[in-house]
């Protein structure tokens, strides 16, 4: 063990703090998620030393650690930063090394980012301005309607209709989904609209490629979220292992190539 080099990522994100740690197999040994709260570097030391345990190691063990995501500067103990759109496309191009368009959906953003065959980044697109098209969007429907995330995909299985919804922001989405149900809509038909929302609101950002990877914590709890995406554009996606993870892999992957043998 001694002998063996390891190396950390964490993204910082809006929501969540997600940290990964890896071997020199480029291997994930540990890994954490944590909300990032009010106190942002509290947060991200508890990420870390979690990640570190889950991993069986102890700090010093760590040769390197990369910091991504929008509060990638309040990791002071990392030796390097990268963008959120660097470590995305680091993470998804090492599970899918070939022309790809990656779509992200974030807790407050979503990111669309295109990569060429050598890995690439030839484009992207994020949107910041609004909530809708993001997790955000998601808990805000979930609250108003008094069901929690978990419910909303097994709830969107069930819908045996479709319901366009005409309202994308969210106050107006989710006033006009209570006013349906009391219409008598059935919930799991107005999740199901809501989970659609989402897909148009990212598919407005950008154009997309033959193959496309979706990652983040969104995709990684509503998988029927995964199967409405791959309805609209008529084509199967690709997902990785741990999708909630790859800006932080994707990091973790880059603080590993700063290291010399």
């Amino acid at each position: 063990m001694f002998n063996e080099k390891y190396f950390a990522g964490i993204d910082v994100g809006t929501s969540y703090i997600k940290t990964v740690v890896l071997n020199q197999k480029k291997e994930i040994i540990g890994f954490s998620i944590v909300k990032s709260g009010t106190n942002l570097k509290k947060s991200i030391i508890t990420s870390f030393k979690k990640a570190i345990k889950d991993a069986g190691l102890s700090q010093d063990l760590i040769n390197n650690v990369t910091a991504t995501g929008y509060g990638r500067r309040n990791v002071v103990f990392a030796n390097s930063v990268k963008t959120e759109i660097s470590s995305h496309a680091k993470g998804a191009y090492h599970y899918f090394p070939r022309k790809i368009t990656v779509i992200d959906i974030g807790g407050q953003d979503s990111k669309i980012v295109k990569i060429d065959e050598k890995g690439k980044i030839i484009g992207f697109k994020m949107n910041r301005k609004c909530a809708a098209g993001t997790g955000t969007f998601l808990e805000e429907i979930a609250y108003k309607l008094n069901i929690s995330l978990d419910e909303m995909n097994v709830l969107a299985t069930k819908s045996t209709k479709d319901i366009p919804l005409g309202s994308f922001c969210t106050v107006f989405a989710s006033t006009e989904i209570l006013s349906r149900i009391k219409e008598g809509e059935k919930i799991e038909d107005m999740v199901k609209s809501t989970f659609e929302s989402v897909v148009k609101r990212v598919l407005e950002m950008d154009t997309l490629g033959e193959t496309v990877v979706m990652t983040g914590g969104v995709i990684a709890y509503n998988t029927f979220l995964l199967k409405i995406f791959s309805k609209f554009i008529e084509n199967k996606i690709l997902t990785p292992p741990n999708p909630q993870l790859i800006g932080a892999f994707g990091a973790a992957l880059f603080a590993q190539e700063l290291v010399r043998d």
